[in-house]
């Protein structure tokens, strides 16, 4: 049958969630981008979607673009 593989809903949102993250907590960006350059790779691990592996550093980057996002929505400037 169908599995989620199959149907592309495999893992969490981790996009939207680093989004959400960035409106949530935007009054404090420099620490909300220091956290989700972090937390983004970590988050991935933990959620299986991927392993220890060099690609977590560019995980890392577009973590930091997407909380940037929700940074600039919550200040207003998107």
């Amino acid at each position: 049958m169908l599995d989620e593989r199959m149907l592309g809903t495999e893992g969490p949102t981790v996009i939207p969630t680093l989004i959400l993250f960035g409106v949530v907590f935007g009054r404090w960006w420099r620490v909300t981008l220091v956290v989700s350059a972090l937390g983004g790779p970590i988050l991935l691990v933990a959620t299986g979607v991927m392993s220890v592996e060099p690609g977590l550093v560019g995980a890392s980057g577009l973590a930091v673009l997407n909380t940037g996002v929700g940074v600039l929505i919550h200040q207003g400037i998107l």
